[in-house]
């Protein structure tokens, strides 16, 4: 196959994936999965991944490799679905690239450039992970994790890192102005901007950790109100969904994307963490604050609301589902990114109505299993009137 040919294949096989059709599966009334991933590493465009030229690649080798696309913040923007997606390259570094679709569930097409962020302080060896919120204040924030290398590491470790919460705002997802990273006592890789003012000043969902892996103290999910998101500072956190022995969430325990306001509370979408013999767990669980204090968890049903299933579960982390972003339309519709194995980006589909019945009518988590069976057994003598 000579450069010319070799150069048509790849176009080809490029738009085909681009127009593939998704369609959803059956599933459980909660949601419903599609059957293709909506976003991969073939998806990033070719532009990015060879040079074109035959004077330099006479071959048409990638030039670029791009390893996975996971972990994407999610926004309606201008009448599109966008997804701001972690793209890590063959090298491990990750970056953030705009990827856009007219549907939400397919057609996702990255923008001709990656986000150039810009930097704050030193610079970051990695950020990843952006959660997106538009707030009232009129900005969109984007607040990601950026990992810089221990400097108290010792001589020969190069593994250990510290952790800070970057924060970038924009007007239109393409330039972004780079703010402060959020000064905090702990280790914060898992932050998220409530979208409205609370007394008049920005909250936050936190996650302390006493290290860069490891939550040590810091009890879960937590909630901190700060005066500016120019040189935010936390002062003060307030556990509001904690980490609880034997459940999903006994390891770790963080919120997804920014929570969606309904008529009878917040919606949230949060991912828990447990041990088990191959490792880590992860998986996506819900609960719901009260509208007139969003620290007061309503509900909670028991377990999980979505874990890898099938192919989901293969990747370059196994056993794990991630989701940083989701978007609620007008119409009551939600559409529900999530990443499988920090390899790919995934969307379920469900709807407000159908979300808030699941929170307010499933049952909690009794913790333990005579209460587990005690829950089956009124369903199945419920079902057998």
């Amino acid at each position: 196959m000579d450069f010319k040919e070799r150069e048509r294949f790849l176009r080809a096989r490029h738009e085909e994936l681009l127009q593939r059709i998704n369609v959803p599966l059956e599933g459980n009334g909660i949601y419903e999965r599609y059957k293709n991933p909506v976003l991969t590493a073939d998806h990033a465009p070719l532009e990015w991944r060879y040079d074109f030229d035959p004077a330099t690649n006479p071959y048409l080798l990638e030039r670029f490799g791009i390893h996975a696309a996971f972990n994407a913040g999610a926004i309606k923007f201008g009448g599109r679905y966008c997804m701001v997606a972690r793209v890590e390259g063959a090298d491990r570094k990750s970056f953030f690239a705009v990827a856009e679709s007219e549907n939400g569930v397919d057609g996702f097409r990255f923008r001709k450039r990656p986000i150039t962020m810009p930097e704050y302080g030193e610079p970051a060896t990695n950020v990843y992970d952006m959660r997106l919120t538009a707030h009232e204040d009129g900005w969109i924030y984007g607040i990601f994790c950026v990992e810089r290398k221990d400097p108290a590491a010792p001589a020969g470790d190069t593994s250990s890192a510290v952790a800070a919460a970057g924060v970038a705002r924009t007007k239109d997802l393409e330039n972004w102005e780079r703010l402060p990273d959020i000064q905090s006592p702990s280790h914060q890789r898992n932050v998220v901007l409530h979208p409205e003012f609370v007394d008049g000043k920005y909250a936050l969902y936190t996650r302390p950790q006493d290290g860069f892996i490891d939550a040590g103290s810091g009890g879960g999910i937590s909630w901190a109100l700060v005066d500016t998101m120019d040189g935010a500072v936390i002062r003060e956190e307030k556990v509001i969904n904690t980490r609880i022995y034997h459940t999903i969430k006994e390891a770790k325990n963080g919120e997804g994307p920014a929570p969606v306001k309904t008529s009878k509370g917040w919606l949230h979408l949060a991912h828990g963490v447990r041990y088990c013999a191959s490792g880590l767990r992860y998986v996506l669980y819900m609960y719901m604050t009260a509208l007139d204090d969003p620290t007061r968890v309503i509900a909670e049903p028991a377990g999980f609301f979505m874990a890898p299933e099938g192919e989901e579960y293969i990747g370059d982390v196994m056993n794990v589902l991630f989701s940083n972003g989701w978007i609620a339309d007008e119409d009551g519709k939600v559409f529900i990114y999530y990443a499988s194995s920090d390899t790919r980006m995934h969307v379920a589909t469900s709807s407000i109505d159908r979300l808030v019945d699941y929170c307010l009518n499933t049952a909690p988590d009794g913790y333990r299993t005579g209460l587990t069976v005690e829950r089956l057994n009124r369903l199945i003598d419920k079902n057998s009137k």
